[in-house]
């Protein structure tokens, strides 16, 4: 069983995100293990970016800090291969096809199971044109995971009948950000899904209170967390790491 699975096995996952190498790389190394260590099922981190299109204001600022404090591509797989000698958890890359192009397909995937990343998330990639990326994934031992969107509809069916690691389901039309209220039928979704999987399906884009958290996860696996995360990262710079780790707890316990 992979560590993904294992994350969602008998509970509902919180997956937290945050930006490799904001506001520095040596604060996300420190942070990463707390994270875990606070409740965190699952830690995806963003390869920051100049165009993550996925993205809105609160990460794509997030990605600029990162890269002008000098965070690189491979600085970051050595940072994960330090992390992953202190925690047990998932760690998901969440990038786009462009820097894995540039990095050089095959080559990245290796680096990725080198330093210990379980899987990755491509938004960028569609279903129809993933095969180049997942088959060098699955080469290298990492789970390719897929997301649907309330505009899948009949595309959900497909996608989740090949979907590895587990089910990024998009609850919002847009990009990431946080919403007062998430007005998506998760439930149709998954139900959906149901019909040819039993792939664990987390929901993502705009959850940011425990109480969305909470109702997220009733209809699904788990809730994943990025912008209300991203933003306390901002606000307190290198001294986030005890705000975010409480944040962590509350929508732990929300889940």
């Amino acid at each position: 069983m992979s560590r993904i699975s294992k994350a969602f096995e008998n509970k509902k996952a919180f997956i937290a995100f945050i930006t490799g190498g904001d506001p520095d790389l040596e604060t996300t190394e420190a942070l990463i293990p707390r994270m875990a260590e606070a409740g965190a099922d699952i830690i995806e981190i963003g390869i920051p970016f100049s165009d993550p299109i996925a993205e809105g204001t609160a990460i794509q600022a997030a990605d600029e800090r990162a890269l002008n404090a000098g965070t690189t591509t491979d600085k970051l797989f050595e940072m994960i291969k330090r992390v992953r000698a202190k925690v047990d958890i998932p760690l998901v890359f969440m990038t786009y096809i462009n820097p894995i192009y540039a990095y050089g397909t095959e080559k990245f995937a290796k680096k990725c199971a080198e330093c210990g990343i379980d899987g990755m998330i491509v938004p960028d990639v569609p279903f129809e044109e993933k095969e180049e990326v997942d088959s060098i994934c699955e080469m290298a031992g990492i789970e390719l995971v897929s997301m649907i969107a309330p505009t899948s509809k009949e595309r959900i069916g497909m996608i989740a009948s090949q979907a590895k690691g587990f089910l990024y389901c998009v609850s919002s039309l847009g990009v990431t950000g946080i919403r007062s209220r998430i007005t998506t039928n998760i439930k149709e979704m998954i139900e959906q899904v149901r019909t040819v999987s039993d792939i664990p399906c987390a929901v993502g884009f705009g959850i940011a209170t425990p109480r969305q958290a909470h109702e997220m996860a009733e209809v699904s696996d788990g809730a994943i967390v990025g912008s209300a995360i991203v933003k306390m990262i901002e606000k307190y710079g290198k001294n986030c790491i005890e705000p975010v780790c409480e944040y962590v707890k509350e929508m732990k316990a929300g889940i």
